[in-house]
Order: structure tokens, then C-alpha cells, then sequence
């Protein structure tokens, strides 16, 4: 994986998530917390998104480019 892809994967992942902590304090989020005890499924799918972007980009840098 090149350098800039990776650069790529871990930016993208912060963003994502940065957008779904937002996304969990939000109005639907606190609604569905109410009601099921755990926020909005897009919310949770953000931030695992972004996890796993995040620590691919890391991996990519940390491996480096042969």
C-alpha cells in the first residue's frame, strides 16, 4: 500500500469517527438510546467504519512502501 492511500485511510477514519461521536449525542440518537438502550445503528457504523480505516491507514504507514 503506498504512502498517500494511507495517508488517505487514516484521515478519512478520524472523519468518520469524529461524525459518529456527533452522530451518537445526537436528538435520534438520544430517542433511540430511550427506547433500545443503544444509539443509532448509522452512528455505531461510523465509528467501526472509521476504526477500521483508521488502523488499516496506520498499518499502511507503519509498513511502509517496498
Amino acid at each position: 500500500m503506498n504512502k498517500p492511500l494511507s495517508l488517505a485511510l487514516l484521515a478519512g477514519g478520524i472523519l468518520l469517527i469524529v461524525f459518529g461521536v456527533n452522530a451518537s449525542n445526537s436528538f435520534g440518537s438520544d430517542i433511540s438510546r430511550f427506547f433500545t438502550g443503544s444509539p443509532t445503528d448509522k452512528a455505531i457504523w461510523m465509528m467501526v467504519g472509521g476504526v477500521v480505516a483508521a488502523v488499516v491507514g496506520l498499518l499502511g504507514l507503519a509498513r511502509g512502501s517496498k
